[in-house]
């Protein structure tokens, strides 16, 4: 019981930041597949973004979670300092998977292309032309005239010139 007089306002702000969690994880889920729908995105591309949003407003909870039971904040920027240097001296060998993932959140919302489409890349040693079959978190897959299947990374794509090919219909003459 001593429990519960002593932290009364912490248990009620942790109560009510729960509540707040709940209805911002609702919110923003209902923002982006309204969005997706809207701009005819496919649901497994606005599923990914979900959890990268979903991701962010936990830390942002778990961090308010922290200032709220009295953690010093001097304590906590020198914490998430260290983790964030941690990270990011393991991570600088991989920033590619970073940029990759960047570039598919840009690519999500901006979407200049759908799959489908033939595009050319236009890149001076290895130019591309293919149609997309398919575009993941990391990478778009391409499959050329040939049968040729191709996968290219994501931050290239934004890094490359792109000319998306309009559909080549053959005009033939009807006759009733």
């Amino acid at each position: 019981m001593f429990f519960f007089k002593e932290y009364t306002h912490q248990i009620l702000v942790t109560g009510i930041l729960l509540i707040v969690l709940i209805f911002l994880r609702i919110i923003a889920d209902k923002l982006i597949r309204r969005y997706a729908k809207t701009s005819q995105i496919l649901e497994h591309r606005a599923n990914l973004v979900i959890k990268y949003v979903h991701i962010f407003i936990n830390l942002f909870i778990i961090i308010s979670l922290i200032v709220i039971w009295g953690v010093q904040t001097k304590d906590i920027f020198i914490t998430i300092s260290s983790i964030t240097t941690v990270i990011g001296v393991a991570m600088f060998a991989q920033w590619s998977i970073l940029s990759n993932i960047t570039s598919g959140m840009i690519l999500f919302f901006s979407f200049p292309f759908r799959i489908g489409d033939t595009i050319k890349i236009h890149d001076k040693d290895f130019p591309i032309e293919a149609e997309i079959e398919d575009i993941s978190a990391f990478h778009v897959n391409l499959k050329t005239k040939d049968g040729e299947k191709i996968i290219f990374p994501n931050n290239l794509l934004l890094q490359k010139g792109i000319s998306i090919i309009p559909a080549h219909y053959d005009e033939k003459e009807f006759f009733d």
